[in-house]
């Protein structure tokens, strides 16, 4: 999706990557230049046809997961997630290891291949994941909402590299 560019951008002048290079059956120019997904009418459809409470969305670009997310929860919420849950492109993984880029700092830069989050309720997941990948849509359960523990983080990664 776009974001992270400046990263990249420097990732590449550091590196001085050669653009062809394989990364998991494509080149990294293809990889990078990848078209940001939309996301538009499976959600919408989503909200007004599937019975499905959605309670927040969250588009993840610039800022990355630890920086959008907080946008569209309340104060005395926190969004655990598990790092675990899906499986990182090897893009990803390519930018962290030329840029020396922390573990953290990954997922505050970059969405890491999670593009969209959406907040449902536990008990309407399975209803949720059903319509989207209906729609054609690739589903992952990043983790759940809990209640907010003083001044933790509104978003904790869990599961993550040392």
């Amino acid at each position: 999706h776009s974001n992270g560019y400046s990263l990249i951008g420097e990732n590449l002048e550091l590196s001085a990557a050669d653009l062809t290079t394989d990364i998991d059956g494509r080149s990294l120019g293809d990889a990078l230049l990848a078209p940001t997904r939309i996301y538009v009418k499976p959600l919408l459809s989503l909200i007004k046809d599937s019975g499905v409470a959605v309670h927040a969305l969250s588009h993840i670009t610039g800022g990355g997961l630890t920086e959008n997310l907080p946008r569209v929860l309340p104060d005395h919420l926190t969004a655990r997630i598990d790092a675990n849950a899906w499986q990182r492109p090897a893009v990803f993984d390519w930018l962290q290891r030329q840029g020396n880029v922390a573990e953290r700092e990954m997922y505050r830069v970059l969405n890491c291949g999670i593009g969209m989050v959406v907040v449902v309720s536990a008990d309407q997941a399975d209803a949720a994941r059903r319509h989207l990948e209906a729609a054609g849509e690739q589903v992952v359960q990043l983790g759940d909402i809990v209640a907010r523990d003083g001044d933790e983080e509104q978003v904790r990664m869990e599961n993550l590299e040392a």
